[in-house]
């Protein structure tokens, strides 16, 4: 890749302290073909008017250089309205895993030469990546990362993406690293030399009471930050439940399965018909363009004050505009009912439960059951085994291994610091710059919002237009209907055996539909009798 040419200064529609700041300067994201990269790399080209170039780290994948890479990214609809500036971002060969980032010579020189800020949002998200490979990934590749920016010849920002839940064994979370049990590089050399096995075995003494090797490489990564970061501006923000778009670019947008919106889809399905939850415990879910437009804002606060240690935001609601799990549920359920999907297993319905037995009674009646038999109905009929991706009972494994992750946090309660956030946004001074770049989330309206989401969910992950909503409520209707009829058809063939095998039933039951059929005639007596009183 040829050296970029020296930065070019492009006026803003208006001075601002923000739009100064990014003048002329370029950008270094990792992870920008990611939910919040892509976001972050959208919120960038289009607000951030004078910025010079915008490299997007991209390893090759599935025979696609990082340029082919990039095009794809751009697809996403979030980019239809910045397409003209689109000429500002340049695709860097590289790879988050590979010692150097897998770049060039040429290509790092020229990053260290013309990058003045950095973005550093690649991770790995799964939940259940084995320790080692969680630690390549959020650890090493931090220090790697860590390692170009002491290159830069002029690093303005460095901007770290953690988790709001990367110290979620603590009640209390601060604008603060802890220290960890382990020290993170003894971590890092026992994970070159233990096997899976062994260190499956390990986790829960290493991990600290965390749930997951996500969660906690992340805090691991926070303490190499403290310690190998020594000397660069860097912020650190901790998002808690990043959830679809608020406003911009496009309400509702979001693109995977992952977090809410896989929870969204299955319950929507109907296939998921129960969840274990505190039910007005804080749901803590922050929208992705906000979370975005706050990493923007502290890349430009880094130019206003000198940091001894990495500067810790909890990007939380904490008191600010909390929602709790009982109100997503009342306010959700009959948002899916009128935004249905085209493809429905079951009628959408279930509740939530505050006790673990009673949610592993109705996983076993609600999902388990009726997983067995639309599989053993699907093999009569079709004649073969269905491949495992398409056993509804292979479906609720994975559900039920989501759902015994998310227990963790839809059971637990945090509180989280929020002195930073606050004083983050006072430094937002000017009328334009709190347009673009304000993320205050006290002013949504919950209800809306997660109207928006449910509807973006269905347009973007499941790729259903607007249009197909009619049919799918009549699909819908068709469902309540077929459902109806059939539990109305088991009731009546259940009393009739009940009827006919036991005596002492048949019994009762003619008893009470007497007893029943002559109140009815008592009552319609005396209603005659008070008509002709009248």
């Amino acid at each position: 890749m040829a050296r970029a040419k020296g930065a070019m200064t492009e006026l803003s529609s208006e001075d601002t302290p923000m739009q100064n700041f990014f003048r002329g300067k370029s950008v270094f994201i990792t992870g920008a073909s990611g939910f919040l990269g892509k976001v972050l790399l959208e919120k960038i080209v289009r607000s951030c008017h004078g910025v010079d170039k915008v490299y997007c780290l991209i390893r090759k994948k599935d025979g696609e250089d990082s340029q082919q890479r990039l095009q794809k990214v751009f697809e996403a609809p979030i980019f239809d309205s910045s397409r003209n500036k689109l000429h500002k971002v340049v695709a860097v060969d590289g790879d988050i895993l590979a010692e150097g980032l897998g770049l060039s010579d040429e290509d790092r020189q020229m990053l260290v030469e013309n990058v003045q800020i950095v973005f550093h949002s690649a991770a790995s998200v799964r939940f259940d990546e084995p320790l080692r490979k969680a630690i390549d990934i959020n650890v090493l590749g931090t220090r790697r990362v860590v390692e170009l920016c002491h290159e830069l010849r002029n690093c303005a920002a460095f901007v770290h993406v953690s988790t709001a839940y990367c110290f979620c064994n603590r009640n209390f979370v601060g604008e603060t690293i802890y220290e960890e049990k382990i020290p993170y590089q003894k971590v890092i050399d026992a994970s070159e030399w233990m096997n899976e096995d062994t260190s499956k075995k390990c986790l829960t003494d290493i991990m600290d009471n965390r749930p997951t090797t996500y969660h906690y490489t992340k805090a691991l990564a926070e303490r190499l930050l403290l310690e190998e970061g020594k000397g660069l501006p860097i912020v650190i923000i901790r998002p808690s439940i990043v959830t679809a778009s608020w406003r911009e670019p496009l309400p509702g947008w979001v693109d995977n399965y992952n977090g809410p919106a896989g929870f969204v889809i299955a319950t929507g399905k109907g296939v998921m018909r129960t969840m274990y939850i505190r039910p007005d415990s804080v749901a803590d879910v922050y929208p992705v363009d906000l979370v975005s437009r706050m990493m923007v804002t502290s890349a430009y606060y880094c130019s206003l004050q000198e940091f001894v240690s990495p500067y810790i935001i909890n990007c939380t609601t904490g008191p600010l505009r909390q929602l709790t799990w009982r109100q997503i549920f009342e306010y959700a359920k009959p948002l899916v009912i009128s935004n249905p999907s085209m493809e429905i297993l079951r009628y959408p319905g279930g509740s939530f439960k505050e006790s673990k037995i009673a949610n592993y009674i109705a996983m076993f009646f609600d999902h388990t059951i009726p997983g067995f038999i639309v599989d053993s109905i699907a093999v009569l009929f079709g004649r073969k085994p269905l491949p495992p991706r398409q056993r509804l009972g292979e479906v609720y494994g994975k559900i039920h291994r989501a759902m015994h992750i998310l227990e963790y946090f839809t059971t637990h309660e945090w509180e989280f610091s929020i002195d930073n956030l606050n004083k983050l946004l006072t430094k937002i001074e000017h009328p334009k710059d709190k347009a673009d770049f304000d993320f205050d989330i006290r002013p949504i309206d919950w209800l809306p919002f997660l109207e928006s989401y449910i509807l973006g969910v269905r347009k973007y992950v499941l790729k259903e237009d607007p249009s197909t909503l009619p049919a799918a409520r009549r699909n819908l209707n068709r469902i309540w209907w077929i459902g109806t009829v059939m539990q109305m058809t088991v009731l009546a063939g259940t009393l009739r055996l009940m009827m006919r095998y036991s005596t002492k039933f048949n019994r009762f039951t003619w008893d009470i539909l007497s007893r029943l059929i002559g109140y009815y005639i008592q009552l319609r007596v005396a209603l005659k009798s008070r008509k002709s009183i009248k």
